[in-house]
């Protein structure tokens, strides 16, 4: 008899960064459509680590959005004023620096950096860091001082995607050296979501493809420390990007002063219904209303989950001079 499969645990993981564009609420809308199909849990889970750029306008906008699209989660933060005072980064800073010294105590895993971008761009051809601290054995503890990761050259992280099939990301390639630690002290993107997620326990999570690096980078990561371990028996879902109408990828870095994301464009979701039931390859009723757009993903049998488990194949990491 064989075991029952692991409960489906997701999560909405927007960043209040900018107002929530079409790109953003497709991905709201599938991941919902996927852990309701399937009677798991969904979390809201917001990104705020870069407090820089979050504007409070845009942290009220996630919420709006997700009751603009009908949608519904299990945990999480009610409101902006019940996510600063229980559910933001910011609480967890300590969670993340403990991660972060188990990756320190990593032999070679991390280097010290005090390069800054302009040193960086003077030096790299390709926008990646090109690891020029990476032999000088800079202190950790000297202040303004990145943590990066140092990522062999010929490592690849392979794992079967839900969507995409069989992925193979040379993660060299794509992200370099990325930084783990912040100059001013603060966790980075990756330590933050693997430590989100491996805490609330996440089964599946569904990106766009333009994350792919991020997903190889937080799998290589988290095999290298006991306490992350778990994080290479996640599903991921890595599906296709909306293009803007420029034909540029969607991003909230790139957004106008008086845009105002997906509910300043649409005077209803239905686009965004529709917008899911194209990439679906639904019929095209599907994408009239959220209850048609469910139930024809829940006859469709897109996407199964049942019986699927993460399928990831992680190196470990060697200090350099290490044969094999």
């Amino acid at each position: 008899m064989s075991a029952n499969p692991s409960p489906v645990v997701s999560r909405l993981a927007p960043t209040p960064s900018g107002y929530l564009h079409l790109g953003n609420a497709v991905n709201f809308v599938l991941t919902w459509l996927l852990v309701r199909r399937a009677h798991g849990t969904l979390h809201l889970r917001i990104d705020d680590l870069d407090r820089a750029r979050l504007r409070p306008a845009y942290l009220d906008n996630i919420f709006r959005t997700i009751e603009w699209l009908g949608l519904d989660y299990d945990q999480g933060p009610s409101g902006p004023e019940d996510f600063e005072r229980s559910y933001s980064q910011q609480h967890r800073l300590a969670e993340y620096q403990q991660l972060l010294d188990k990756l320190r105590a990593v032999p070679g895993l991390l280097y010290a950096c005090r390069c800054s971008r302009t040193d960086i761009l003077r030096a790299s051809h390709n926008g990646l860091y090109p690891g020029t601290c990476r032999q000088q054995h800079v202190s950790f503890d000297i202040p303004e001082t990145a943590w990066r990761a140092h990522v062999p050259l010929t490592l690849r992280i392979a794992f079967t995607d839900l969507w995409q099939g069989q992925i193979e990301v040379p993660l060299a390639q794509n992200l370099g050296d990325f930084v783990v630690r912040k100059k001013d002290g603060t966790a980075a993107y990756q330590i933050g979501s693997i430590a989100d997620d491996v805490r609330l326990g996440t089964t599946l999570i569904v990106r766009g493809l333009d994350l792919l690096p991020s997903t190889a980078a937080q799998l290589w990561l988290a095999a290298q420390v006991p306490a992350t371990a778990a994080f290479s028996t996640t599903r991921f879902v890595h599906h296709p990007l909306l293009p803007a109408a420029n034909g540029q990828k969607l991003s909230k870095s790139q957004q106008q002063v008086l845009d105002r994301g997906i509910m300043g464009e649409a005077t209803t979701p239905q686009p965004v219904y529709a917008a899911v039931a194209r990439l679906l390859e639904l019929p095209e009723p599907a994408g009239q209303s959220l209850a048609a757009l469910q139930e024809a993903f829940a006859m469709s049998g897109l996407l199964p989950l049942s019986g699927t488990t993460g399928n990831t194949q992680i190196q470990k990491h060697k200090p350099p001079g290490t044969v094999g």
